[in-house]
């Protein structure tokens, strides 16, 4: 599964703290776009969905969420709470964020620019497409064979 949890440097001294991202550093990517999700009521989910070809770095820079991760053989859950650690999630992969704090900001940059059509909103779906390997799209049927 393409996730990483990068422990990203901090600066600071008596007048507080200080993490700074950039491209090809602690950010393995070129940002593209970054967003954030605040006020989050309880019990809602947010997420659920997967992308194509999107990879996503999250830092809850407040606060705390669960995020769930599964890449169609199997899941895996995590607690972001930290915002000296941002978690990197890779493409294909099905991601449900939920049991947010009530004071959470989480911060997603992202090495694309928003694309509805790289977007996987059904788990079916998603599963589907998660066991072609991904040279099936360059593969031709040749009449005969």
């Amino acid at each position: 599964m393409e996730i990483e949890r990068i422990q990203l440097e901090t600066h600071g001294d008596r007048r507080g703290m200080l993490v700074a991202l950039e491209p090809k550093l602690n950010v393995p990517f070129d940002i593209r776009r970054v967003y954030y999700i605040f006020a989050t009521r309880e019990g809602v989910r947010r997420g659920q969905h997967a992308h194509r070809r999107l990879t996503q770095m999250a830092v809850a820079v407040r606060g705390s969420v669960t995020v769930m991760l599964d890449d169609g053989t199997g899941a895996v859950e995590t607690r972001l709470s930290d915002p000296s650690q941002g978690l990197l999630i890779g493409r294909m992969v099905w991601r449900e964020l939920y049991d947010f704090s009530d004071d959470c900001v989480l911060m997603v940059l992202a090495d694309q620019p928003y694309d509805p059509g790289d977007y996987i909103a059904e788990y079916d779906q998603f599963l589907r497409e998660s066991q072609i390997p991904a040279y099936a799209e360059t593969v031709v049927a040749w009449p005969g064979r």
